[in-house]
Formats: C-alpha cells, structure tokens, sequence
C-alpha cells in the first residue's frame, strides 16, 4: 500500500475483553511499549505483558479512535488525548461488560454514519490489518471479518463459508463446528450494522453478541465477507501467550541506549531507556530495560522486558516480563514468568527453609523442591 492510494477515514473502535475480569485493565498502566512502523508511515504501539495486550494503530486513514471498556481510567492515563501516538483519542464507558454489540450500541453517536474498525484489545496479529481494510475500502461489504484456523473451533466462533469467501453462518462456541475458520476479534462494518444491533436481544449469557449482529446482517441478506490470516495471531488470554506475544514484539527490537550502563555488557538487540541505570550486569537481548529502572549485579536474558521503575538486584531472569514498579532482590534464577505492578520478590530466611507466598485468586505458581 502506498500513500498515494487514498481510503476513506474509519473512526477506530478499540474495545478490551469485556466479557474479562476488568481487573486485567490495572496491567495496561505504563508497561514498556515497543514500536513497530509500517511501511506507509503507520505505527503499531504494543504494551507489553499485558492482559489485554494495548494496540494502537497511527494511520492516517483512522482519523478519530474511540476506547470503549469496562473500567476506563487505566487506558485513559496511558493513553491520554492519542497526541503522543499521533491521534485524537475519545473514552466511551461502558458500564458493564453487556457483550461487543453493546460496545457498539455505546459508540453509537460517536460513529454517526461512518464505517469503522472494532479491534478487541486482547489479540496481536503479525503483520497488522492493512490488507484488510484495504480490501473492506475497495469491496465495501456490510461487514468484514477476520479468521483463522485452529485445532479446536469448538473453542471459538466459527464462520462457514461459501466457495467464494463469503460468510454464510457464525456459531459460537459450537459443539459440531462446521470449519475450522475462528474468528479474530477484528471487524469492519458500515453503518448497516446498527441496525443489526437495534434488533438484538440478549443471549443466553445477558450480552448482546457481535456474532449476533453478523448473523442478523446476514440473514438479511446483506454481504459478509471474510480474510483469513496468512500470519501469526495470538489471543493473548494467559500468561504463556503473553511471554509469547513479548518474544514476536523483542524479535523486531532496535537496540538504543538512553539510559546509563556502568561496568556491564549488552549484547544484541537491548534498549535502554532514558533514566534507566544497569551496573556491574550483563543483559543479552532482545531485551528492554524500562524508563527510570536499576539493574544491578544481575543477569537479564532474552525476551525478557523489565518495566519502568523497576529494580532487578543480585538475580538473574530470563524469558519474561517485569511490570512497573516491581522489585526482584537476591533471588537466583527467575524465567518464563509474568510479575505484576509493584510486586517485591525477596529471598526467604535460610532457617527455617520455607516458602512464602502472597497470591491472588487463579494464580499459578511453579515451586522448585
């Protein structure tokens, strides 16, 4: 795609998970963020170790973005007005988490009669979604979708198509599924889809379900077009996808070095950010050491993403993601793991030999004897 090719403008609805715990919004804070640029002058912003990992498309054809969620203020501070990414951005609050559709009966006014993007904050695709919104600018179509093949479809939606593409049906969940195509939590809809919504009622879970509105447009015998993702996409629903998701976004790492490194070897792709401090330590990248962070007398390996403010003293971590504020002190060897916003991870008292842990609901901790 070249900037000479000029599209309509979309209104950009980005929405989080909102049939999620809310709760997994106080990650989105001011994690590391990393950077990808496109060809035609776009930006992928992506914050890392998230759990609804934030993207925020700067395309010049998305000309206003919209966050519409549960639970607000996180986003809101780590985004404010979108002048920092190059965009005007506009917070809808949606009360409760009433399903996609409803997402979209909230953004109504602020949509007015334009085609628009709804992206849900929890999927990363390689690659980005200029292709097809492209086509959905030259096609037109009522609504376009976004898939992908999986082992397990009884999982997710799933789409049937005809022969040329087009979308035919949408299950969700099915217990017989009749592909394997799921859905990707990308859309695209003219103006044709608020009808739909208008016309839905709740299912059995109490939500108004975009997979709803699909099928109504459908039925109606409206045109439901779908693409298959020819890359690598992940919903990034535990902590495995999240370390994964981190390892494709370092794989792309310019390395920089902002900060302040005294005594100490970086080897490959690392960044440094500004007022970051590493002392008497060796980090082999891709690695990324957050604004205003200390590493000292420590080993930080690949993939790993060490947030702002953090500490990392006396330890060695490797394969894993650090938010803001946390603090790892004295402990050996940390890898494959996910540590939360001001978190202190400190050894035990040599006597009595013992652990000691602090763990929310639907932790998993991996302990070795």
């Amino acid at each position: 795609m070249t900037q000479t090719c000029p599209l309509p403008e979309f209104p950009f609805v980005r929405s989080s998970a909102l049939d999620a715990d809310a709760r997994g919004i106080e990650l989105l804070g001011d994690a590391p963020v990393v950077r990808a640029r496109y060809r035609d002058g776009g930006e992928l912003w992506v914050a890392l170790g998230n759990e609804a990992a934030r993207q925020v498309v700067t395309d010049p054809r998305f000309s206003r973005h919209a966050a519409v969620e549960p639970d607000g203020p996180k986003i809101e501070a780590a985004v404010g007005d979108g002048s920092a990414f190059g965009l005007r951005a506009t917070y809808l609050r949606q009360r409760a988490p009433l399903g996609l559709a409803h997402a979209v009966s909230i953004a109504r006014d602020f949509l007015g009669d334009d085609d628009f993007v709804m992206y849900l904050g929890d999927n990363f695709i390689v690659g980005g979604i200029d292709a097809l919104v492209e086509r959905f600018a030259r096609v037109r179509p009522a609504a376009q979708i976004m898939l992908t093949r999986v082992g397990d479809p009884s999982q997710f939606g799933v789409a049937e198509l005809d022969a040329d593409g087009r979308v035919v049906s949408l299950a969700e969940k099915p217990a017989h599924p009749k592909s394997d195509l799921a859905l990707v939590g990308v859309y695209l809809f003219t103006p044709a889809v608020h009808a739909a919504v208008a016309g839905l009622k709740p299912s059995w879970r109490g939500e108004l379900e975009i997979t709803d509105a699909i099928q109504w447009l459908i039925e109606a015998g409206l045109r439901v077009d779908s693409s298959v993702i020819s890359g690598y996409w992940k919903d990034t629903g535990n902590v495995a996808d999240m370390l994964e998701v981190n390892r494709l976004v370092l794989e792309s790492l310019e390395p920089r070095t902002d900060g302040r490194v005294d005594g100490s070897e970086l080897i490959g792709r690392v960044v440094v950010e500004r007022g970051a401090v590493v002392e008497r330590s060796r980090v082999v990248g891709p690695a990324i050491i957050g604004a205003g962070a200390r590493v000292e007398a420590s080993y930080v390996g690949p993939f790993t993403s060490i947030g702002a403010g953090c500490v990392v003293a006396r330890s060695e971590i490797e394969y894993s993601i650090v938010l803001p504020r946390a603090s790892i002190d004295g402990v050996g060897r940390i890898e494959a793991s996910l540590i939360g916003h001001d978190v202190e991870v400190t050894p035990a008292p040599s006597t009595p030999r013992a652990h000691r842990l602090v763990l929310g609901d639907h932790s998993k901790v991996q302990i070795s004897s």
